[in-house]
């Protein structure tokens, strides 16, 4: 191990503003949905820096992107990266940051010639955010055998396309197999999607796990009528029972305590005039916590009220499962690495969950992974607004670049 290698901040400040100018919009972000010509301009310019530093690429039947870096031995390499595609209106930064800093890695390696005993890969994900086809982190989900490629090919986006046929359309459907490339170990660095580091001052997170999630749609139905002319107590207000179920979301908060998460985060009436009764209301509510048993404690808890609100209010209430992502912890080992190479920089550093998805919990199913943190200004992210400090994007690099030669020169 050499302390004084480091990465060259410029170049890796320079890549970035380069990527962010692919998919600009005019009023300030970055829009590169998955498989569109942004996307593809994107993968391109990608390609040709993996190229530049000399590593084999191969993409896969998904269109995942893959940049090999030969070893010492022909040993299971050490994958790190994140991915390229954005939300509709996104910051620069949001998964192209990891990207791009396993390429300043790379280039940083060949600059010093330090070579590895194991190879190393760095890995763009297809379709991470889930905006255009409904299935985040798909390219993952993927690689790690939990989605079947032909259905992941025969997804329909919001847009009516097909993703295999996007694919071929951008030029993107490789021959690789997903999971042909076997890794000893994932590592992945992001900005923290959250205040956490940004208000303790510190520089490094430490992720350990990243959180469950579990994703439902609730439909309250009840019975359309004159708001004027219909007594309070002859009412089946779908608008009361669905504000009633909002409402004590933040009361499930209260009883489990941090780190549990509550949110809606869509809610529409029907038919939606002011001076009409709702008649049906349609909401999702998202719940989250690292730990299993407290997950399925929280759903078990509305679910009871749910059915509380029925008896008060006469309505009807449907509950559409949508998705349900355990909680991951991450391996122990590339955990170690991190802290090695946080304290090896001279860096402060804390042990975090990820309240957010990532390609690593995919991952983390298969393979030993963890993840790296560096902080985002007031917790922005998904937002043009989205601001880490060079020096930190810097020293996040730095760690990913410690943490894997720790990782490539284990046997």
């Amino acid at each position: 191990m050499t302390p004084r290698l480091r990465i060259n901040k410029v170049r890796l400040l320079e890549r970035l503003d380069e990527m962010a100018r692919i998919g600009a919009l005019e009023a300030g972000g970055v829009s590169r949905l998955s498989l569109t010509d942004p996307d593809k301009q994107a993968r391109d310019q990608l390609v040709r820096w993996m190229e530049a530093l000399n590593l084999t690429v191969q993409i896969d039947r998904v269109g995942n992107i893959f940049g090999i870096r030969p070893g010492q031995t022909g040993s299971l390499p050490v994958m790190f990266g994140s991915h390229i595609d954005t939300v509709s209106v996104a910051g620069k930064l949001d998964g192209t940051y990891g990207v791009l800093a396993a390429l300043e890695c790379i280039a940083t390696l060949n600059e010093h010639n330090k070579q590895t005993l194991r190879p190393l890969v760095v890995a763009a994900f297809t379709n991470e955010e889930g905006v255009r086809y409904a299935s985040g982190m798909l390219g993952s989900a993927v690689y790690v055998g939990e989605l079947p490629i032909e259905q992941a090919l025969d997804m329909r986006g919001v847009d009516g396309s097909r993703f295999g046929d996007e694919l071929q359309r951008i030029g993107y459907a490789g021959p690789m197999q997903p999971g042909a490339i076997e890794p000893y170990a994932y590592l992945e660095l992001h900005i923290e999607q959250g205040p956490v580091l940004d208000r303790a001052g510190q520089t490094i997170g430490v992720v350990e796990g990243v959180t469950g999630i579990t994703w439902l749609e609730i439909i309250v139905i009840g019975a359309a009528n004159h708001a004027g002319t219909t007594p309070m107590d002859m009412r089946r207000d779908a608008g009361l029972a669905a504000a009633k179920v909002i409402t004590y979301l933040r009361e499930i908060t209260a009883a489990l305590g941090e780190p549990q998460r509550a949110t809606c985060g869509r809610l529409s009436f029907e038919p939606n005039a002011i001076n009409v009764i709702p008649g049906r209301v349609a909401f999702t509510v998202d719940l989250r916590n690292p730990e299993p048993s407290d997950l399925r404690r929280a759903e078990a808890m509305l679910r009871e009220y749910l059915q509380k609100v029925v008896a008060e209010e006469g309505v009807k209430i449907e509950v559409r499962d949508l998705e349900h992502v355990q909680p991951v912890r991450f391996d122990p080992l590339v955990i170690g690495a991190v802290e090695r190479a946080a304290r090896r920089l001279g860096l402060s550093y804390r042990p975090m969950i990820s309240g957010a998805g990532h390609d690593a919990q995919l991952m983390a199913h298969k393979y030993p992974a963890a993840m790296i943190f560096v902080p985002s200004r007031d917790g922005i992210s998904h937002n043009p607004a989205e601001y880490t400090d060079p020096n930190d994007l810097a020293h996040g690099a730095n760690v990913l670049l410690h943490a894997v030669l720790d990782l490539a020169t284990r046997h």
